[in-house]
C-alpha cells in the first residue's frame, strides 16, 4: 500500500530551494557523494516519518509488527528494512523510517495504529521532533564542542542513545554509525531545529564539513 506523505515542509527547508521529491513525494535536500558522508556532513532528515508509542503493552505491539527490540532503555536496534527503533525508557519506543522506502512502512506503522484498551499509546513525532544527521569521522570531535556528554567511540558505542542537551537544546542523540562512516542522529524540538542547525553548520566548518543531500546515504540504502 502507497502512503502519499502530508505536505510537509522541514523548518530548515526555508533556508535553502534545493529540496526534491523523492520516493513518494517526500521532500528532502538533494545532492552529495558518499565520500561527502564520510568525510564530514550534515544531513536533514526531517520529512522521514517517524513515529512513538509508549505503554506497558508497546513491546508486545511492536514485536507482533515484526520490529527487534533493544533489551534495555537508551539503546536501539537496526531492523532488516532498514528503519530503527530506538527505546527511550522501560516502555517508550521511538520507530525511524527507513531510506529504502523513504519511510512509507514507518508511515502506515502510524496510520495503522487504533485505540483500544491495550496499554500502548501512540505519539506522533512527526509535528514535534526534527531529525539531523551528522556524519564523518569527525562527529565526536564536532559533538565534544557542543555536549557535556562523552560521545567518543570508546564511550558510545553504536547502537546507543544519549538523550542530552546539545547546544542547550534538549536532544536525543543516537549512535548509527554503520560500514557507510560513523553517524549520530539527532532528534530535537521542531521548533529549536534551525537554530541547532546554524549550530551544527559553524561547529562543521572547523573540519571542512558541509550540508548535503541525502543521495549520498542512498548510494547504501
Amino acid at each position: 500500500m502507497s502512503i502519499l506523505p502530508q505536505a510537509e515542509r522541514s523548518p530548515i527547508q526555508k533556508t535553502c530551494a534545493a529540496y526534491q521529491s523523492y520516493g513518494t513525494g517526500r521532500m528532502f535536500l538533494a545532492g552529495a557523494e558518499s565520500r561527502h558522508i564520510q568525510e564530514c556532513a550534515l544531513v536533514d532528515l526531517t520529512n522521514m516519518p517517524r513515529v512513538g508509542f509508549r505503554g506497558t503493552d508497546s513491546a508486545s505491539y511492536l514485536t507482533a509488527a515484526g520490529f527487534t527490540l533493544p533489551d534495555a532503555p537508551n539503546k536501539l536496534c537496526h531492523q532488516a528494512n532498514g528503519s530503527i527503533v530506538a527505546r527511550l525508557s522501560a516502555t517508550e519506543y521511538l520507530v525511524l523510517g527507513a531510506m529504502q522506502d523513504f519511510g512509507e512502512s514507518v508511515a502506515a506503522l502510524e496510520l495503522d495504529w487504533e485505540l483500544s484498551d491495550r496499554a500502548n499509546y501512540l505519539l506522533p513525532r512527526q509535528d514535534s521532533h526534527a531529525w539531523i544527521q551528522l556524519t564523518g569521522q569527525s562527529v565526536a570531535f564536532i559533538m565534544a564542542k557542543l555536549c557535556a556528554v562523552d560521545l567518543s567511540a570508546e564511550a558510545f558505542a553504536a547502537g546507543q542513545i544519549a538523550q542530552t542537551s546539545v547546544a542547550r537544546i534538549n536532544t536525543v542523540v543516537m549512535n548509527v554509525s554503520d560500514a557507510q562512516a560513523p553517524k549520530f542522529n539527532l532528534l530535537c524540538d521542531r521548533a529549536s531545529a534551525l537554530y541547532l542547525w546554524n549550530v551544527l553548520l559553524d561547529a562543521i566548518a572547523e573540519f571542512d564539513g558541509q550540508a548535503v543531500g541525502i543521495d549520498g546515504l542512498l548510494s547504501i540504502a
